[in-house]
């Protein structure tokens, strides 16, 4: 039985993956800032500002997934909280890469969380591919930094695949239930112009993904996760009321009045671009969620 350690496991997508994982016959371990948890046999306990965790674990383990790391729209974008969102994403890969390039171990691939941010936070007519550069703003320095702390252990032999991911639809978190609030209440509307584009993946075929990533040895590098569409946040809108049954009668939400709430954090929801997803459909991946619509239907009224 193959065992998979999974670094911020107990957020939305670690906790669908381990059990996908778990129903493919994985023995799968979540490092947990829990020290209740790390009781179980299924968690295990790990400090990272102490430099804390299972060696031993970390050694004998076939697969590494990486979902470590601060919401990055949790918080204003201070100084401070810029720090500790990129932090929390590559320190994780720092101390485990220190352990396994000392010892003899059997890990086999990293598979990485990484965004759609890697392209910046801007608005365009471009379907942006993995060979397109990064952009130099905050999200895109920070994806950069992120994927070169996964790349560093292709010095090691194992193999990496970072997905760059859009937003993830869930019903149980992540940012749909925040998105429903307004429009549950009567008040949903578009956001600035409301011609950003939103590229969007469901939280079933993001974890499709990453068993993908694992059980395909030719699979390395980086790969956009998310829907290649037209999606932008006036039809997206659109869509959730649709899947609510309810109508849209309020004006946009001015991008000033954003800006002021969110500071420089704003731009997360006030600009977007596409991203093509051709890469990993040619890989073998097959989408299971394509019409947001069908989607958004579905994650309103199937229980």
């Amino acid at each position: 039985m193959s065992k998979v350690v999974i670094t911020g496991g107990t957020g939305l997508v670690g906790k669908a993956l381990t059990l996908l994982l778990r129903s493919r016959g994985y023995d799968v371990v979540v490092l947990t800032r829990n020290k209740e948890k790390s009781n179980q046999s299924s968690y295990s306990y790990w400090d990272l500002a102490n430099g804390i965790i299972d060696k031993e674990l970390i050694l004998s383990a076939d697969y590494l997934v990486h979902l470590a790391g601060e919401g990055i729209a949790d918080g204003r974008w201070t100084a401070s909280r810029k720090n500790t969102i990129l932090e929390s994403r590559i320190n994780p890969l720092a101390l485990i890469y220190a352990i396994i390039e000392e010892h003899p171990h059997q890990l086999k691939a990293i598979v990485s969380a990484s965004g759609v941010g890697y392209y910046g936070a801007i608005t365009s007519e471009k379907v942006f591919a993995e060979t397109d550069k990064p952009a130099t703003d905050f999200l895109g320095k920070t994806c950069v930094q992120w994927e070169h702390a996964v790349d560093k252990f292709n010095q090691l032999n194992i193999r990496t695949v970072k997905l760059r991911t859009g937003i993830v639809l869930a019903k149980e978190g992540g940012a749909l239930p925040k998105m429903l609030l307004p429009f549950n209440y009567g008040f949903g509307s578009a956001l600035g112009s409301g011609k950003q584009f939103m590229p969007w993946i469901s939280l079933t075929d993001l974890c499709n993904m990453y068993l993908f990533a694992i059980e395909n040895k030719q699979l390395q590098g980086s790969f956009n996760a998310a829907i290649e569409d037209e999606t932008t946040n006036a039809s997206f809108s659109g869509a959730i009321a649709k899947g609510l049954n309810k109508k849209i009668w309020l004006p946009h939400v001015p991008a000033f009045f954003l800006t002021l709430f969110l500071g420089e954090m704003a731009k997360l929801v006030l600009e977007g671009s596409r991203v093509s997803n051709k890469k990993i459909k040619d890989a073998g991946f097959v989408f299971n969620n394509v019409d947001l619509n069908t989607t958004l239907y579905e994650l309103l009224h199937n229980d």
